[in-house]
């Protein structure tokens, strides 16, 4: 079975270091997982929730990076609910160690920030299957 493909939703403007650092950190030689990274800083042209669906789609998991502005963007949010219509399994997981992170305004009560831990991401990647 090959390995399952995540997308992962983060904060462009404050959190794309941690975006650059998931990244790097999928390719260690422990990984069974890919990420399937599409970030852009240029937006779409036209409706990009569309755009971001069609990935979305074309993975079998989504992460959510939550930093301290999470709350106020807007993308994230969108791409948390566009995986949720999708029947996507998603996970949050804190950016920082030092700083409050906060979850999207679309996650639901019940979703819980998870430790940024090389085994315990390994373990979401792996309960979320």
């Amino acid at each position: 079975m090959a390995n399952p493909r995540a997308f992962i939703a983060f904060d462009y403007d404050h959190d794309e270091f941690l975006r650059t650092a998931l990244v790097g950190q999928s390719k260690h030689p422990d990984t069974d997982f890919e990420i399937a990274d599409w970030s852009v800083k240029v937006p779409f042209v036209g409706d990009w929730k569309a755009k971001v669906r069609t990935h979305i789609k074309q993975v079998d998991q989504v992460i959510v990076i939550c930093g301290e502005h999470t709350h106020k963007a807007t993308g994230v949010a969108a791409e948390l609910e566009i995986a949720r219509d999708e029947k996507k399994p998603y996970f949050l997981l804190c950016g920082y160690k030092d700083k409050t992170c906060y979850k999207p305004t679309s996650a639901l009560a019940t979703d819980k920030i998870y430790k940024w831990e090389w085994e315990n991401l390994k373990n979401l990647v792996r309960g979320a299957r």
